[in-house]
């Protein structure tokens, strides 16, 4: 093997290595999307009551909020967020000075007829400017994975939509107020704490939105 063919062979096995980077994976900002796994609920005791704890029973006036591990509860998404914000700057510093010899020495007598002058001028003005807004509505029935030791509900829930050759994700979880749950059983997007919602997808038409791997090395590596 000559040298241009080992030259060529070794950039196409750095190709086929670098090609594995085309497409890095997604993260999940929501944790754990698996499904829920249920606490496995004690023995009842044989006392001879028709109420049973294990087999879910529920009083005939109480509503059908969400109050168990397992109860699912449908959250409206309506997330609309929009900032913006704009900086300027400007600074102006002028100087001057100026002297005139009359007495000197021989040896600088060219400056009697010339004096010396000096001025300076520096000026600086700067300015910028960013805005983001984005919004997102819709629907999702997530799951209660666990309650918290003050009542609260923690949620979480996944929506998967198969369209031809792509797959589209919708996750969602949080912690949800009891209170805050209509007669519904739906509770805003808003009034969710520490909210975590995701819309991603895969497939030939997420993939043509992202840019090949030789042109975002090239981009990492241009000077300008």
């Amino acid at each position: 093997m000559d040298v241009k063919s080992g030259v060529r062979a070794l950039c196409l096995l750095l190709m086929l290595i670098m090609s594995g980077c085309a497409q890095l994976p997604h993260e999940s900002v929501v944790p754990d999307t698996g499904p829920v796994s249920y606490p496995e609920a004690p023995l009842p005791q044989p006392n001879g009551a028709i109420y049973q704890a294990r087999y879910g029973y529920q009083p005939l006036f109480q509503d059908r909020r969400p109050r168990q591990i397992g109860d699912i509860i449908t959250i409206t998404i309506n997330e609309d967020v929009s900032a913006s914000k704009d900086s300027s700057a400007s600074a102006n510093r002028e100087g001057s000075m100026g002297l005139d010899l009359e007495t000197i020495p021989d040896l600088m007598s060219f400056l009697e007829d010339n004096g010396l002058d000096v001025s300076g001028e520096n000026d600086f003005e700067g300015s910028g400017g960013a805005s983001a807004s984005n919004t997102f509505t819709g629907t999702l029935t997530a799951t209660v994975v666990d309650i918290l030791p003050n009542g609260n509900l923690s949620i979480r829930g996944e929506k998967r939509i198969a369209i031809n050759q792509g797959t589209e994700y919708i996750r969602f979880s949080g912690v949800v107020d009891p209170r805050s749950v209509t007669t519904q059983n739906t509770v805003p997007s808003g009034q969710v704490a520490d909210a975590r919602i995701e819309y991603v997808g895969d497939g030939y038409i997420n993939e043509a939105q992202h840019m090949g791997w030789l042109q975002r090395l090239w981009l990492n590596i241009a000077p300008f």
